[in-house]
C-alpha cells in the first residue's frame, strides 16, 4: 500500500496513466479507508482503466463485472451447477442399488454432496469475497453500473456495506480484507444516493490538452510529435461540436494508430475523411463533419500545434 498520495500517483504514472491531483487523493482515500471507488463520467475518458492500473500497480488480480440490462443475482454472485448435479446425483443412486438400508442417511449424505462447493459456481462477486479471505484483496472492477437495473444496484447496496455473501447452503462468506472496489457509471441514468454514500465519488471529465498530448505521447511513442499535437488539437475541437457520441481517449489513441499505420506525419482532408470511422461510431456525427468544416478544423488545429 502506498504511504502518501505523490507516491501513488507516481505508481499511476509507472503505467502510464497520467491522473489528475484530485483523482490521485481520491483513489488514495479509498485505497486507505477501504471504501468503494464510484466514478462517473462520459464514456472513453479512462474510468475502467483506472481498475487495471491498479490491479497492476498493487500486484494483485482484477475480477471484473460488466453490468448490464437483466443482471441478476445468478450471474454476479453464484449459481448451482444443475447439471453437474442431476448426474452426480444418479451416479449415487446407480452405485447405491435398490438397498433400503440407511436410505435416510443416504439421503443426506446425497443432499450433502451435491451442496458442497464443488458444484458451486462462483460469479464475480463471490470470487472476490473468497479471494478477499486469503489477505490480499483483489481488485472488483463492478463496470458501467447504471446499465444494470434498480433491483440489482439494490442488492450491491448491501453486499458493499458488509463485504459478505449468504449461501443458504453454506453459510455466510465474508471478506477478511475488503477488496479494493472500482464501480463506474457513463450516467446514462442515475445511481440512487444510498449507494453513492458508501462511496468516495468522483467526476473524470475529458482531458485539457496538454494532459491529452501527454497521454498520446506516453501511449504511442512513435508517434511524430508535430502530428501528436495536431491530432490532439483536432480532437479538442471535435468534442466542442454537438455531436451524439464525442469521442474519448479510447478514440484518439485509435485514431493516433491508425495514422501511424498509415504513414501521416500531418493531418490533411484525405486522411481525415478517410478515417473518420476511428473517431466517430453515429452516422449523423459523420455527416456533420463535411469537407469545409474538416478543413477547417485541421486549419485551427495546425495553429494550435504550433503554439504548443
Amino acid at each position: 500500500m502506498y504511504n502518501s498520495v505523490d507516491e501513488l500517483q507516481a505508481a499511476l504514472n509507472e503505467q502510464d496513466y497520467i491522473a489528475e491531483r484530485g483523482l490521485s487523493v481520491t483513489i488514495y482515500l479509498a485505497l486507505k479507508t477501504g471504501k468503494p471507488l464510484f466514478l462517473e463520467g462520459d464514456a472513453g475518458v479512462g474510468k475502467t482503466e483506472i481498475a487495471k492500473v491498479l490491479s497492476t500497480a498493487l500486484s494483485t488480480d482484477l475480477i471484473r463485472m460488466q453490468c448490464y440490462e437483466g443482471l441478476d443475482v445468478n450471474t454476479a454472485v453464484y449459481e448451482w451447477n444443475y447439471a453437474g448435479q442431476i448426474l452426480h446425483m444418479r451416479l449415487m443412486e446407480a452405485a447405491r442399488g435398490h438397498s433400503r438400508d440407511n436410505e435416510g442417511l443416504a439421503r443426506e449424505a446425497m443432499e450433502s454432496e451435491l451442496f458442497s462447493e464443488r458444484f458451486l459456481l462462483k460469479r464475480p462477486l463471490l470470487q472476490a469475497i473468497e479471494q478477499s479471505r486469503d489477505g490480499k484483496a483483489p481488485v472488483l472492477l463492478i463496470d458501467e453500473l447504471d446499465r444494470s437495473d434498480e433491483e440489482f444496484e439494490a442488492f450491491l447496496l448491501e453486499l458493499l456495506s458488509d463485504f459478505q455473501i449468504s449461501i443458504p447452503e453454506l453459510g455466510t462468506i465474508s471478506a477478511t480484507v475488503p477488496p479494493v472496489v472500482v464501480v463506474t457509471s457513463n450516467r446514462t441514468r442515475e445511481i440512487h444516493d444510498a449507494l453513492k454514500r458508501r462511496c468516495l465519488y468522483y467526476w473524470i471529465d475529458y482531458p485539457h490538452f496538454h494532459k491529452e498530448l501527454q497521454i498520446v505521447e506516453r501511449k504511442a511513442p512513435d508517434v511524430p510529435a508535430m502530428l501528436a499535437r495536431q491530432i490532439t488539437a483536432f480532437i479538442q475541437d471535435m468534442r466542442s461540436m454537438e455531436l451524439f457520441k464525442r469521442p474519448g481517449i479510447a478514440e484518439t489513441l485509435d485514431w493516433t494508430a491508425a495514422l501511424i499505420a498509415l504513414d501521416q506525419n500531418e493531418l490533411s482532408l484525405e486522411t481525415v475523411q478517410d478515417t473518420l470511422g476511428v473517431i466517430l461510431k453515429y452516422q449523423d456525427d459523420v455527416e456533420m463533419l463535411d469537407p469545409t468544416t474538416i478543413q477547417n478544423m485541421i486549419d485551427r488545429a495546425k495553429v494550435e500545434a504550433q503554439r504548443a
